[in-house]
């Protein structure tokens, strides 16, 4: 499950623009290209409060993540710290997957938002705990660095549209996403819930997509991959 995104044309104050073609049905992976203009950190503030992914320092949520009947424990806790990356102060979030009570996958990932109300992704420094004591860092990536660019998580406006980039590190970190519906309504752990916005999510690097629901106050609430791993949301700790 790739982690915890309306045309950019109409995105007010955005600093990135991306221009994709691709065949009418849509089917297969679009051909992207992008024109990148230099981040402004004036065009930020200094709290991410979109109503479809807030993150109010200390906040926690628990997922379940399951697949092929195993079911791991995803905690993401929203940090009071911040980095700074392109001169914009980023949120730090801390996403950690534990199978069987031990980590099995740790994330700390940059968000910002700007004054359009836009959640901007900024990179991440993720590790993977592989077996004999391998760590894998891939998928690792700074906006910046190595000519990696910053993309979009979740629109101020959120509107079905076109597809948008979320990351971009070529040949490492090339996820996409393309809002589908909006006042959908999803069951998980958590609750019943109502005037989600739907997404479509994928990787330009493998095959298969991701279905994710995004609730309001919350963020994201549920998960679906091609592969059958589902996500969902099971409690929130607020500071």
């Amino acid at each position: 499950m790739r982690p915890v995104n309306h045309a950019l044309s109409t995105i007010t104050g955005a600093v990135l623009a991306i221009a994709l073609i691709s065949s009418p049905s849509f089917a297969g992976k679009p051909v992207a290209h992008e024109t990148v203009k230099p981040i402004d950190p004036a065009n930020f503030v200094a709290r991410v409060d979109n109503p479809y992914f807030p993150l109010v320092p200390g906040t926690q949520f628990v997922y379940h993540e399951t697949k092929d009947g195993k079911t791991n424990i995803n905690e993401v806790t929203v940090m009071s710290d911040t980095k700074v990356i392109l001169g914009v102060t980023c949120t730090v979030v801390h996403d950690v997957v534990k199978a069987n009570g031990a980590i099995e996958e740790e994330t700390y990932d940059w968000y910002a938002q700007d004054t359009a109300g836009n959640v901007w992704y900024f990179g991440e420094d993720t590790k993977e705990f592989l077996p004999k004591g391998v760590i894998s860092t891939e998928g690792s990536w700074t906006a910046g660095v190595n000519n990696a660019r910053p993309g979009f998580i979740m629109a101020g406006q959120p509107a079905p549209g076109a597809p948008y980039r979320q990351e971009y590190l070529k040949g490492h970190a090339e996820d996409m996403g393309q809002v589908v519906q909006l006042g959908d309504s999803v069951k998980v752990p958590f609750g019943a819930l109502t005037g989600c916005v739907r997404t479509k999510e994928w990787s330009m690097l493998e095959a298969g997509t991701d279905l994710k629901w995004y609730a309001k106050g919350l963020g994201l609430v549920r998960a679906v991959s091609s592969a059958k791993e589902v996500l969902e949301l099971v409690s929130v700790t607020q500071p």
